[in-house]
């Protein structure tokens, strides 16, 4: 999978992100909410290198940090700046690719890259080059949050598919449906995704269809990776511990 390719996927998907949600705007409260818990102080310098439409850079910057939000997605970087501006947060927003970070070394005091958006990096060393990326741009001592989907659980019966999800909007507007479909690779690791959403267009469904493909990286591998780009003590912390919705890896920036 190509960074353009991932690139056109979010640039396509940017104006509906939030439609995969039930509500987003709750989504965003609770995410930031169960963030913020997790980063131990007040006021910190964040990154967000996957920022995406905003989800979690926004409930981070509702909490009074100071946040900096990057993307693949030139459309979904504009989006998360102009959806915090509608929010009254302020949100620094730039189009970059984790792989290569356009900051000085020891800039932030956390990086964030959330919602299953590592795996979209399909080789060992494209993760290990990300994971570089965000240790370097981290102080001594920084704290790294970096979710996936369950992968161990997945790993072990491989869906084809996800549940839909429906969207009602607050104001009694028609509803949509997203759902998924997974291909897996003959290695067993690799998926190509089919996103889809049902949106209503007079009486009757259009169908849109994004395609783009992940890496399923399960807990123990992957905290070895994040070990070997330089951080230290990794611990996996699960949805019931954290309130987060996925599984969330955290771990500190060695010296």
């Amino acid at each position: 999978m190509s960074e353009n390719s991932v690139a056109h996927f979010y640039d396509e998907l940017a104006d509906d992100y939030h439609l995969i949600y039930a509500d987003w705007d709750t989504g965003i409260r609770r995410q930031g909410d169960a963030l913020h818990a997790l980063m131990g102080r007040d006021g910190a310098s964040v990154l967000d290198c996957s920022c995406g439409i905003g989800t979690q850079a926004i409930g981070l910057a509702l909490h009074g940090h100071d946040v900096t939000g990057t993307d693949l997605s030139p459309r979904a970087a504009a989006r998360a700046a102009r959806e915090a501006a509608h929010r009254k947060v302020t949100l620094c927003t730039a189009v970059a690719d984790m792989r290569r970070l356009p900051f000085a070394a020891a800039r932030f005091d956390a990086v964030v890259c959330a919602d299953n958006s590592l795996p979209h990096l399909l080789t060992e060393q494209d993760v290990h080059a990300a994971l570089a990326e965000m240790r370097r741009v981290l102080r001594p001592a920084g704290l790294l949050l970096l979710s996936t989907r369950p992968y161990d659980d997945l790993l072990c019966n491989r869906p084809t598919s996800t549940p839909p999800q429906v969207h009602q909007p607050a104001d009694g507007g028609e509803r949509t449906v997203s759902f998924q479909l997974w291909q897996w690779h003959e290695d067993g690791e690799h998926y190509d995704l089919e996103h889809f959403q049902l949106l209503p267009a007079d009486g009757q469904w259009r169908v849109r269809v994004r395609r783009t493909a992940y890496w399923a990286l399960g807990r123990d591998r992957l905290a070895g990776l994040v070990a070997d780009a330089g951080f230290v003590d990794p611990e996996w912390r699960m949805p019931h511990e954290t309130g987060f919705f996925q599984p969330l890896l955290m771990a500190v920036a060695g010296k």
